[in-house]
Order: C-alpha cells, then sequence, then structure tokens
C-alpha cells in the first residue's frame, strides 16, 4: 500500500498536470489526471485511518461525494454541472455531519458565523445576476452548506479539533469561488489554475485530519 506521503505526492503532481493540461485544452488527459487526483486523495483518507472513526468514515463519504462531483464536472453541459453541484453538497453535508460528530465551541461557531455569512451573502449577491433561473435554488442552498461547513469547521476546535480541519474546509470554499468564476460569471481568467491547487490542498488536509480524530 501506498505511504501517506506518496500519496500526498500523487495529488500534488496529478493536479500540476491537471491545470497545465487544462491550459494546454488537452481536455481527455486532463480528464485522466482530475481523477488520478481525486482517487488519491480518497486513498489517502483510507491509509490515514479514516475506517478507524465516525468522523473518519464521514469525512471518506464526503471525499467520495466530491469524487462524483469532480467526475460529473468533466462535462460542459448545464446537467453536468448540476449533477456536480448536487454531489459537492452532498460531500459538504458529509462534512458538516462529521464535525458535528467530532464535537465543537459554542464560542467558536458564533465567532465564525457572523464573517462566513457576511461573505456568503456577498457571495450570492456576485453570482445572482450570473446564475440561470433553473439553477437559483440549488446555488442557493450550496453557498448555505458550504458556508455551514466552514462555521462548523471552526467550531471544532472548541473540542480540540485538528487545524487541519479549518485550513481543509477554507481551501475548499475559497476553490469553490473560482469554479464560480469558472462556469457562472464566465470570466477570462482561467480561475482554476488558482482554484484547482486550492481544492486539492484542502481535500489533502481533510483526509490528513482523520488520523487526528481517530476516537471520534
Amino acid at each position: 500500500m501506498f505511504s501517506v506521503r506518496t500519496l500526498v505526492a500523487v495529488v500534488a503532481i496529478a493536479c500540476a498536470a491537471l491545470v497545465g493540461l487544462l491550459l494546454g485544452d488537452l481536455r481527455y488527459p486532463a480528464v485522466a489526471a482530475k481523477l488520478i487526483a481525486s482517487t488519491a486523495f480518497i486513498a489517502l483518507a483510507v491509509r490515514s485511518g479514516a475506517m478507524a472513526s465516525t468522523y473518519g468514515r464521514l469525512i471518506l463519504l464526503g471525499l467520495v461525494f466530491s469524487w462524483f462531483g469532480d467526475m460529473f464536472l468533466t462535462g460542459r453541459s448545464q446537467l453536468a454541472f448540476l449533477a456536480g453541484l448536487s454531489a459537492f453538497l452532498l460531500a459538504h453535508v458529509a462534512y458538516v455531519s462529521a464535525f458535528i460528530r467530532h464535537g465543537y465551541g459554542r464560542v467558536w461557531i458564533y465567532s465564525a458565523a457572523v464573517p462566513v455569512t457576511a461573505l456568503a451573502i456577498a457571495i450570492f449577491v456576485w453570482l445572482e445576476p450570473h446564475t440561470p433561473a433553473n439553477l437559483m435554488i440549488p446555488v442557493r442552498a450550496y453557498i448555505a452548506v458550504i458556508s455551514l461547513m466552514v462555521i462548523f469547521a471552526f467550531g471544532t476546535r472548541g473540542r480540540g479539533g485538528s487545524i487541519l480541519i479549518i485550513i481543509g474546509a477554507t481551501l475548499f470554499f475559497l476553490s469553490d469561488l473560482s469554479v464560480a468564476a469558472l462556469r457562472l460569471v464566465q470570466t477570462d481568467y482561467p480561475t482554476y489554475v488558482i482554484g484547482l491547487p486550492l481544492y486539492y490542498a484542502g481535500q489533502v488536509c481533510l483526509a490528513l485530519s482523520v488520523s487526528h480524530s481517530r476516537s471520534h
């Protein structure tokens, strides 16, 4: 079985290859690189002991949903985008469940809720003019769930949660902004150059966090 370091390296190398292939407009090799990177973060969670705790199993479930989200988002249609959005929404539900299972401190929850909610509202205002009517409800639901994910990630610090949880959740949140900019706002700049490294780094952090939470 591959070591933790090897699997982290596989994610990093595949992510770098993915960005390069996308810049070169090599779609099918890019799909392969993407699925290799995503499969590696699932293997990383298992190798880190995900099956040893309820927290770990819920994180693993979130990573599996993320894998499907990544696969769906290789498509370019609105249906593929909606399928990917739904898969990632389920991933965030799994992550929120994991953080609640871990335990959280209310002071940390309240401290994070105000800035995260304000940022979520700002993001919705930014996206609303660019969001098709049939995607409005899914996009709103997604913004709400990912915001809860970040809030509860901060909350775990009140119960001794690993800093990897906060870093992972925050990086994932930021990476979603790049997806929104690319798919909904349709910016000229290839936001995946920043978004994909943030996304995979976030998933790696969440996968590694299971080794610090085996008692939950």
